[in-house]
């Protein structure tokens, strides 16, 4: 089913942590989002944040007050809420974690409610969380959680409502979140996968329409897209990860995206050191396509 929610764009995920930030650590001040908005600006129209955090505050905050041209997706973070023995860096929690989660996450979507009321003008859909469903996470959210959670924002937002997931559990685990959804988004990562840079566009296409056709009456869109630069091996062939075969992804895959409207948004603005292990070639650390440093990579350069 065609989009019809929102216009298409060129959409991008942003999360502005610098070096020596993180999550519930410190955060991007106001000049620091604002010099990379001004960067983004141009060839973005819609960010994708994942959290309900001070820093999505900034962000919508600098958006507005410097009447800056972006519209934003807004993400809640939920936490696990139940153990998920699958994953394989620790997907297990104490019961005093998980019921600390479950309030955390309450509180979480209460946010996301507040700050799409409070910026309706720059909020042009909400998502109540991201990788929280799949086999492999280690923040496991069970599906009707989820369903409740959306359920609970679409009863209190104007916007259109979302969850933002791996492609594999829409094709059968998230059947029920889909009826409920007002637009499925999906991920899709052909070097995590191990596909060559000529298999990676068709690789995403198969993705994409194996969940389309599953849910025809359902708009469909990329929510998380992209390549990694650099890698140590770890789930990655470091031969795959290099800003040559990011910039020919990202170009077909934005001339495709372009061509048919299918809002996808790349995966990711900037690289951020925070994530991963401490291994500084950490393919987590290196999707953006700009590095920590703001240098442009191949691909924008």
């Amino acid at each position: 089913m065609k989009n019809t929610l929102f216009p298409y764009g060129n959409a991008i995920c942003y999360s502005g942590y610098r070096t020596g930030q993180r999550p519930g650590v410190a955060y991007p001040s106001y000049q620091e989002v604002l010099e990379d908005l001004m960067i983004l600006r141009g060839r973005w129209q819609y960010l994708r944040l994942y959290d309900c955090t001070p820093h999505a505050d900034v962000v919508l905050q600098v958006i507005r007050q410097e009447g800056l041209p972006f519209k934003v997706m807004l993400g809640a973070y939920i936490e696990a809420e139940v153990n998920n023995p699958q994953c394989p860096w620790g997907g297990m929690h104490d019961e005093t974690v998980l019921r600390k989660n479950r309030k955390r996450n309450e509180t979480e979507i209460k946010r996301l409610i507040k700050l799409a009321y409070d910026y309706k003008d720059i909020v042009m859909a909400v998502s109540v969380g991201n990788e929280a469903t799949v086999d492999w996470n280690d923040h496991m959210v069970p599906v009707d959680r989820v369903v409740q959670f959306t359920r609970e924002v679409k009863a209190a937002v104007k916007q259109p409502v979302t969850f933002c997931e791996n492609y594999v559990p829409w094709m059968d685990k998230l059947a029920s979140l889909a009826e409920v959804v007002d637009f499925v988004s999906i991920h899709s990562y052909p070097e995590w996968e191990q596909k060559s840079i000529a298999q990676a566009l068709d690789y995403t296409k198969e993705n994409y329409y194996s969940v389309a056709n599953r849910y025809p009456d359902k708009p469909v869109i990329i929510t998380e897209a992209g390549w990694t630069t650099a890698s140590n091996g770890r789930g990655i062939p470091p031969t795959l990860a290099n800003e040559e075969n990011q910039k020919r992804y990202i170009d077909e895959l934005m001339t495709w995206s372009a061509q048919t409207g299918i809002v996808t948004f790349i995966f990711e603005a900037f690289d951020e050191e925070w994530k991963g292990s401490a291994d500084p070639q950490e393919p987590e650390k290196h999707w953006g396509l700009y590095t920590a440093g703001r240098k442009p990579k191949l691909a924008v350069r």
